[in-house]
């Protein structure tokens, strides 16, 4: 799976409103009360790589437990990307190869 192929897709729910962020610089946006996992899920194939072997990771457990879902945002901040919602003007890295 690519980096930029989404992982999930939104099949219900779209009346939220729209918040506007920025992933792996580009543009990007999410519906108000998603988790930054979904947010960078429905639009991409992984959430970072790892530390160690640099293989894409898209979380684990989903329920903030596991460490696994551990984000970095432009500015250095790190986060659970599953316990964390998403914000409007929040620049988020993946560590995946631009589109």
């Amino acid at each position: 799976m690519s980096a930029w192929q989404p992982l999930l897709h939104r099949v219900a729910e779209s009346d939220r409103a729209a918040v506007p962020f920025t992933l792996d610089g580009q543009a990007a946006s999410a519906l108000e009360g998603d988790t930054v996992l979904t947010a960078v899920l429905t639009h991409c194939g992984q959430l970072r790589r790892n530390e160690f072997s640099f293989e894409p990771r898209a979380g684990f457990c989903m329920m903030g437990a596991c460490q696994d879902c551990w984000v970095q945002a432009a500015n250095g901040e790190r986060f659970r990307a599953c316990s964390t919602f998403v914000t409007a003007g929040m620049d988020l890295c993946t560590g995946g190869v631009s589109a």
